[in-house]
This record gives C-alpha cells, structure tokens and sequence, in this order.
C-alpha cells in the first residue's frame, strides 16, 4: 500500500489557502483595530482599540474553532450530492471568506478619524461584520477541507499524508510572511486582494484536482473521522476515564502545553505591533521578520522529533522551552532587528523541539491503545484552549504595562517558564519500549 503523494498535495491546496489567509488575518488585523491610539506608531488609519480589547476580538477565532467546527464536520458527514460530501461547504464557504476577508481592508479604508471608533462607528461596524462573515465561513471551510484527507487516505498512510497536508499549510504560511505581507506598505489591501485570489485559486484547483468517493463508496452515517475539535470537546466528557495513577502527570503536562500556547501565540498575535513601535520597522516588513521563526521551525521539525527520541520528550521540550524563553528575555533588553531576528531563529528552533514531542508525550501516558483518541482531544482542548486565550492574555498585560509591547518579551517567557516548571512534575509520557497493542491492553 502506497501512499498517492500526488492526490495528497492536491488536497494540501486547501489547507495552503486557509494558511495564507489566516497569517494575513494575525499579522494585520490587530493593526487596524489599534492604529490611531496616539502611543500607536503605524502610518495606518485604525479604531484606536487597547490590546485588551484587540485581544479579545482576535481570540474568537480560536472559540468558535472549538463549538463551530465539530458541528460542520458531522454536517459534511451525512450530507450526500452529486459532488460529494464535503464540495458543498467547500465550494460555499471559500468565496464569502474572500470577499469578507477584502471588506475589512475597504471597511478601515473609508475612516475619516483615525483613532476612534465612536467618530467611525458605520465603518466598525462594517469592519466587524467582515470579520465575523469571514471567521463564520473559515470555520464552515476548514473541517471539510481537512476531512478529505482521510475521506481518500487508508488509515496506515494517513501519517505520512498528514504530514503533506501541515506542510503545504506551512508553505502558504512562508508565502503570506515573505511575500504577500510586503504589498501591505504599498496599500493596505493589497495583500488582502493577493489572500483572497490565492483562496479562491487553491480551493479550484483542489476541486479540479480531487475527486471525493462515489455515493456508494462513502462510509455509512456515524462512521465518523474526529476533528481536532471534536476530540477536544469529547475529552471533557472523558476525563473521568483516565486512571487515577496518571492524572496527576497528565494534569500537570496539559497544564504545561496551555502555558506554551499562551507564550507563542500571544506573542504571534501582537508581533507585528511591537515591530512596528518598538522596532521601527513598517507593517509589511514585520510579518516577514517572524517568518523566521516559522520558518526555522518547518526546517528543525524532523530534527526534533530524532531528538525526542534521543534525550528524551520531557528533556527535549524543556530545552526549547529554555531557548525561546531565553531569547525573548534577551529581546527585551536589546530591541534591534537583526537581535530580533536571530531570537527568532533561534525560537523557532526551541519550538519545534517544543510542539513536535508534545502530541506524541500526551497520547504515550495512556497504555492502553484504545483510548489514543481520548488523549489526544486532551492535546486539542489544552492547546486551542491557550491558544484562544493567547491574545486577551497578552493584551491584557501589554495595557498593565501602559502600552508598551515590549512588555511581549516578558509576558511570554513567564508563560514558557510555568511550562518548564510543570513539565518539572510530568512523569510519563515517554515513547514505550514495546508497542502496545489492543490485545495486550485486554490481556492486563
């Protein structure tokens, strides 16, 4: 049995485009939404909004991925036309993102007093309703997009073909950082346009490219491939069926994996803000400086997991986790790009050593194979629970610092340093000698 690295790509088109908007989506929005507050250097016209409230608008995203997503995938399931199952919400979903995603850009565009929204209260308004289309319809998009991978992909190569799917998602990624975010300083919408063409062009091409199974080949209702999100939100109901001799350790390494998202992800949120008024950068430019990290971490994620295995998960992740707290707190004190972009090479390196054993840490507590799926809607609950309140998180104390977004490189390595502390108490988890099998697990 082989895997069709051919068809896979094609079907990594789909999460290509996704990746390529959403970049845009955290490099710029925040932008718009703080621009024109009189401690706010951006030659941008904004609503003037503090990074709390910034931060609060750009965590939805993560919530409704939570409550939305699950919801849509069941749908997609029991859905049958002549197109398929998943086309439909495809199809649909692609061009009101696009054209949501152009509206905010238009929306920011027609401000006349920059810094306030009362003084602009139709424009926000219209802003938002932009936001709120486009995030409606990237949650309706994006679980059929990623169920057509195990809709085509025996299990025993859905893996490798994973691994396509995440890396054509961490190209589109590179394209939005060192590419589409530089037409930002020649006009704001620019790149806006550029995402929104790339969408739509990805979503053809995966349509023209991929065909779903015929009606009769398609799996009977309740026979259901899990979303990340799905498992999340089943994880809480399962809890209860952890043994008790592997609760502590777990608690404290889901603990550890909510404080890392919070780190990284509030740091993602409100970079592009800290480049522009503490480094002096432009805000095209200062996506593509935390590229690197981006891309250093694509380039070490292989490296990583050998590493894993070497040292150990729980020493490899404490060593990233070291790096990247390390290089943040240097940050703080030496506010140069080139400084800046070696921290962030040097971050990105540590994260991967980070993310790339956290999965496998997580599901290796269980001994029991049967319960894989349950573990890793803990993985899913504790990350995208972090990850949804990075940027409130990190706003919050950015204003408590009066402003000033240097207050990033404090905030995110007392996150990394809690994680550190809690995977201190972690004691499983490590790869098992001996792979475990369903029949084994029935004999003990």
């Amino acid at each position: 049995m082989k895997l069709d690295w051919k068809k896979t790509f094609f079907i990594g088109f789909g999460f290509f485009g996704i990746s390529v908007i959403w970049q845009l989506y955290n490099s710029f929005v925040p932008i718009f939404l703080q621009a024109g507050r009189p401690d706010f250097e951006a030659d941008v016209a904004g609503f003037g909004l503090s990074a709390t409230t910034t931060g609060v608008i750009m965590g939805l995203d993560n919530f409704a991925a939570i409550f939305i997503l699950p919801l849509i995938g069941v749908w997609s399931d029991r859905v049958r036309t002549p197109i398929g199952r998943r086309y439909p919400f495809i199809l649909t979903a692609a061009p009101v993102a696009a054209v949501a995603f152009i509206l905010m850009p238009i929306a920011a565009g027609m401000i006349e007093q920059s810094g306030s929204v009362a003084a602009n209260l139709p424009v926000f308004v219209l802003f938002i309703i932009g936001a709120g289309l486009m995030l409606l319809a990237m949650a309706v998009l994006r679980t059929p997009v990623i169920s057509l991978m195990p809709d085509l992909t025996p299990s025993p190569l859905r893996s490798k073909a994973n691994g396509v799917i995440n890396f054509m998602g961490g190209v589109g990624v590179l394209v939005a950082t060192f590419g589409l975010s530089r037409l930002f300083d020649i006009q704001p919408i620019i790149p806006f346009i550029a995402g929104s063409a790339i969408l739509i062009g990805a979503v053809v091409m995966l349509f023209v490219t991929v065909r779903e199974p015929k009606v009769e080949d398609l799996p009977q209702v309740g026979e259901h491939e899990e979303s990340e999100e799905e498992q999340a939100l089943g994880a809480l109901r399962s809890f209860s069926i952890v043994p008790r001799e592997y609760r502590r350790s777990l608690i404290f390494l889901l603990l550890a994996i909510f404080c890392w998202f919070v780190a990284y992800d509030g740091v993602g949120t409100f970079f592009t803000s800290y480049a522009v008024n503490v480094l002096g950068v432009s805000p095209g430019f200062a996506p593509t400086l935390f590229g690197i990290a981006g891309l250093m971490f694509i380039v070490f994620a292989i490296p990583a997991g050998f590493l894993g295995e070497r040292w150990g998960r729980r020493t490899t992740i404490r060593i990233g986790l070291a790096i990247f707290a390390i290089g943040l707190i240097i940050g703080y004190f030496i506010g140069n790009v080139y400084v800046i972009g070696a921290i962030l090479a040097f971050g990105g390196m540590g994260w991967a050593l980070v993310n790339i054993n956290s999965l496998p840490m997580v599901v290796d507590t269980v001994d029991d194979p049967r319960l894989l799926g349950t573990y890793t809607g803990f993985y899913y609950f504790a990350s995208q629970t972090g990850s949804a309140l990075a940027p409130t998180i990190t706003g919050g104390i950015v204003d408590l610092f009066g402003g000033e977004y240097r207050a990033l490189f404090l905030s995110a390595p007392v996150f990394f340093i809690l994680a550190i502390i809690f995977m201190t108490l972690v004691t499983r988890g490590e790869a098992h000698r001996e792979p475990m099998t369903v029949a084994s697990a029935v004999e003990e």
